[in-house]
């Protein structure tokens, strides 16, 4: 037995134009937050990025220390394999450059290195920081994806 509650000859419940308006405020409050959530997922896995430049130019610099120069290949700073190795969850690569032999005799020791990370996959989306880069002297830098410097907003 169903028992029906009427209020003024109408039945209780929803009429479409309320339905409607909830379905209006709903979609204004995603295109909001999802276009944020985006953006603030981007900034972690840039801080991810960052974390593992630091973290190599560390490695070098403990290498130097025991060593007495900088490293020559990835297994020197405890990486298997040969770099760019994926970091930051896959969504960065990270590189050392080899440093180039002479023509004729072993490598040259290398006195200075450059750590750079680049963006990979759905990452190369956030134009604002294509890479991160550090040096054997602290120099931090970063472009976008046109080439331009934005180390002021990559690196703060």
């Amino acid at each position: 037995m169903i028992i029906r509650t009427h209020t003024h000859g109408r039945d209780t419940g929803f009429t479409l134009v309320e339905l409607m308006v909830v379905v209006v405020i709903a979609s204004i409050l995603l295109a909001i937050a999802v276009p944020s959530y985006i953006s603030q997922v981007r900034k972690s896995r840039r801080t991810e990025a960052r974390n593992a430049v630091l973290d190599l130019a560390a490695r070098e610099e403990r290498f130097l220390s025991t060593a007495n120069i900088y490293s020559r290949t990835p297994s020197d700073l405890g990486y298997g394999g040969a770099f760019p190795q994926a970091v930051g969850s896959g969504y960065y690569n990270v590189d050392v450059p080899a440093i180039a032999a002479p023509a004729a005799g072993p490598p040259p020791a290398p006195a200075q290195f450059t750590v750079t990370a680049t963006a990979l996959g759905t990452q190369l989306k956030d134009t604002n920081c294509k890479t991160f880069t550090i040096n054997q002297l602290g120099q931090q830098s970063s472009t976008n994806s046109a080439g331009a410097d934005s180390t002021a907003t990559c690196w703060n």
